[in-house]
């Protein structure tokens, strides 16, 4: 394999743009899965007011696919013949994050999010909402919902009571997120959620999928969790990695090392497999605790790839080390 041509990528939120900034230097026909279930700020208010699913995490992967950077091979001072193009994808990718000020109805709404609501009520259908917004901004790629209907993540959490053997059952992404105890397991409601069928197109024709990093509960997890995604993913004949959080994050995961990270996830979804278990250097000292992260990998059927992902001196991956990583894993540089 000389590169991925067709990339699809899993996530939601931050985690996912980081993503799908360093897949962009690779491809650009990048598919990005987002998950459905966020029920807090804009997002939440417009799902309550008009039943759609949230558009946050879409018009987040949206705007991460405008911006799209070089190829990496092609990063010299010269300006480039799509410049004026990046130009106006760039007014237009911080037109659709800019939030509304004021105290009125509209106070905290971006933009992005009440131009995809519109459309999706116009158009009747979310994913030609998404693909119509990408055709107006003559976007490569494709941003795709996980679920064709709004998804609830309730979550088994242990630590909210005098016995810390007892769990409480909480619903919500915004709760599972801020919640002071420790998620045990987490499941989306419905428990059996419509797939996207473009979705999972794009899963059976990729050259690539990639799975993380980002919320793991929420953002990671929930992929594995719609029953018709995991079969695309087991029956996906592209390579699969995983690239793994940088740090414990405060709420969802305190506390959690690498190590568990993989863990948890294997408890959701015992069938999954990946080839690439993608971790930064620092996150994992060499010693006993990397050889036990190598066994945890070997769940998946998957070989531990470490590298220097970071932002220097920040929890934050720099997409220019990712895609250089993940390019030489697909050309076959790596082999430790």
């Amino acid at each position: 394999m000389t590169g991925p041509q067709r990339i699809v990528a899993l996530g939601g939120g931050h985690g996912l743009y980081a993503t799908l900034t360093a897949m962009r230097y690779l491809s650009s026909d990048v598919t990005a899965v987002v998950t459905v279930a966020d029920d807090g700020g804009s997002s939440g208010r417009l799902r309550g007011e008009l039943d759609i699913i949230p558009p946050g995490d879409l018009r987040m992967a949206m705007v991460a696919l405008m911006s799209a950077p070089a190829a990496l091979d092609d990063r010299g001072d010269d300006p480039a013949p799509g410049e004026m193009q990046r130009s106006r994808h760039e007014l237009w990718a911080r037109t659709l994050q800019h939030r509304f000020g004021g105290y009125g109805a509209l106070a905290g709404h971006p933009v992005g999010n009440l131009l995809l609501a519109g459309l999706s009520e116009v158009l009747g259908d979310p994913v030609a909402a998404l693909d119509e917004l990408g055709r107006l901004f003559d976007i490569d790629g494709r941003v795709l919902p996980m679920s064709t209907g709004p998804l609830e993540i309730e979550a088994d959490v242990s630590g909210l009571e005098s016995d810390p053997r007892i769990s409480r059952v909480i619903r919500g992404q915004v709760a599972v997120a801020t919640t002071p105890g420790k998620v045990r397991r987490v499941r989306l409601l419905p428990h059996d959620p419509p797939a996207c069928d473009a979705a999972l197109d794009a899963i059976a024709a990729a050259d690539l999928v990639v799975l993380g990093p980002g919320s793991w509960f929420s953002s990671v997890i929930p992929h594995v969790l719609v029953p018709a995604q995991r079969k695309a993913l087991q029956e996906s004949a592209a390579r699969k990695m995983l690239i793994v959080n940088l740090a414990p994050e405060p709420g969802e995961t305190p506390g959690f090392s690498v190590e568990r990270h993989l863990h948890v996830l294997h408890a959701h979804d015992d069938t999954l497999t990946v080839d690439d278990v993608v971790v930064d250097a620092a996150s994992v000292p060499s010693g006993a605790e990397r050889d036990h992260l190598v066994r945890a990998a070997k769940n998946f059927g998957a070989q531990l790839r470490v590298g220097d992902l970071a932002v220097p001196g920040q929890h934050v991956h720099d997409p220019v080390k990712v895609a250089s990583l993940v390019k030489q894993l697909c050309e076959g540089e790596v082999t430790d």
